[in-house]
């Protein structure tokens, strides 16, 4: 090449070589500075190819319309995960850290054509019936307890105390979780994402939400739950479990990422502090910089076809870079022009994500309740000493830590004082059964309502 068009430089640490010339999205190489990687993928072209753990291959779009194709050809491409021909071959570990994100689950986000509208229409038209109001009072609530746990500190871990617990008490509550299976819903969610002993974890959250659907079947309520067994698609038990056991885990780690990305935007960048629309331009932007799933939407070729440039077998693993496809220089012009919403970071096509509206509500009520709550929180270490949580798909801090003016836990209405909260490390040892005099942190929560 000539000095115009130098040679694409591997980013610092990228062991391409060792990879059979893909480049390795895992690693905290990846996780400290995945946009090094997206630059340097794109010399590929619209795709690239990848490995997204040791011995797992993938092809990975990063281009913004070429995205769109892959995500709104349904005839070309298709979600069924049995057709993923490298785990039919036996070339996927069963323990490959990446399977239970990829294995196949009869639900929505699995499925192809009528079987996939019909799945797919139960979700959409249950969680259309989410009053919006009931909602903000909900996350409200939440806020206000877990805030209640740290407040008298001065100081919290905005990620572990609370970020990634508060997506989980919404939906026990939407869902209407009482507390002996809330407290089990709880406890698996938070073990498959810690990698905390995963498949008792796992075994732990569908025999809860198997509990669940036979206590709507009896006693239906004015929840979530009750409307999708309700839908005129006439769900059988084992698809109601696994439609809400989606909506529970697929529900979770975006959200709680999108409110710890956006609340670590709003910490570092004084910016927001002089515009009116604050926290509705930090969502915006991190959804555009730093989407909670930077890389995901797996599918699978129904043909052998060239795409993208590259050709691609029937059965091969494809995903979609929704973190390249917003930073490519396609959708700088069009952010400029002002189409802030553009992004894809909500997915695009016939399985784009179905609860967007009420995830960009709860993370708007949650940032808002705290920094009303806690007006004074600033960033407790310096920025670069941050790290971010290892893996291909989603963008995750481990820790994003705050200190502010300690406060007094908030006083429910008709409540003579909060009710004390127990501490989170016996909540989860009694999650595994060792302590069963202590309460839950559902039950907890649940407690406090009423107290």
């Amino acid at each position: 090449m000539d000095a115009q068009s130098p040679s694409p430089v591997p980013p610092p640490g990228c062991p391409a070589h060792n990879s059979g010339g893909r480049v390795p999205l895992h690693g905290p190489e990846f996780a400290a500075n995945p946009q090094a990687y997206y630059d340097y993928l794109r010399h590929y072209g619209p795709t690239a190819p990848v490995e997204l753990a040791p011995g797992v291959e993938a092809t990975l779009v990063t281009d913004y319309a070429t995205a769109l194709s892959l995500l709104q050809d349904s005839g070309s491409f298709r979600k069924d995960a049995r057709r993923w021909r490298d785990l039919n071959d036996g070339k996927i570990a069963p323990d490959s850290p990446v399977a239970p994100v990829l294995a196949y689950r009869p639900n929505c986000m699995f499925s192809d054509g009528a079987e996939h509208l019909r799945l797919r229409r139960a979700v959409t038209d249950s969680m259309a019936r989410v009053d919006s109001r009931k909602l903000n009072q909900t996350t409200e609530r939440v806020s206000d307890y877990l805030i209640s746990q740290f407040g008298v500190r001065g100081s919290a871990d905005l990620l572990g105390d609370y970020a990634k617990q508060l997506p989980l008490f919404v939906f026990n509550e939407l869902f209407g979780c009482p507390a002996d299976i809330g407290d089990r819903v709880l406890f698996g969610i938070t073990g498959m994402f810690d990698g905390v002993n995963a498949d008792k974890a796992v075994e732990v959250l569908f025999g809860a939400v198997g509990e669940l659907v036979a206590l709507k079947r009896s006693r239906p309520g004015d929840d979530v739950a009750s409307w999708l067994m309700q839908h005129e698609s006439k769900l059988t038990n084992e698809e109601m479990v696994h439609q809400l056991a989606l909506l529970l885990v697929a529900g979770n780690e975006p959200l709680r990422n999108l409110i710890g990305n956006t609340l670590h935007r709003l910490l570092t960048h004084d910016t927001y502090a002089y515009q009116g629309g604050l926290i509705d331009e930090a969502i915006d932007d991190t959804l555009w910089e730093n989407p909670p799933m930077q890389n995901l939407a797996p599918h699978y070729p129904a043909a052998d076809m060239e795409f993208g440039g590259q050709q691609v077998r029937a059965g091969d693993l494809m995903l979609v870079s929704f973190a390249a496809a917003n930073t490519g220089p396609t959708l700088t012009a069009a952010r400029k022009a002002g189409s802030n919403r553009s992004h894809l970071a909500w997915s695009a096509g016939p399985h784009a994500c179905p609860s967007k509206d009420p995830a960009r509500q709860i993370t708007m009520t949650a940032i808002e309740n705290l920094l009303n709550r806690l007006p004074d929180i600033a960033l407790a270490v310096p920025e670069d000493s941050l790290t971010w949580r290892p893996g291909p798909f989603n963008r995750a801090l481990a820790t994003l830590p705050a200190r502010f003016t300690p406060v007094q836990p908030v006083r429910r209405p008709g409540a003579a004082n909060a009710a004390p909260v127990p501490d989170r490390h016996e909540e989860r040892v009694e999650g595994r059964g060792r302590r069963p005099e202590r309460a839950g942190m559902w039950s907890s929560f649940l407690t406090w309502l009423t107290k």
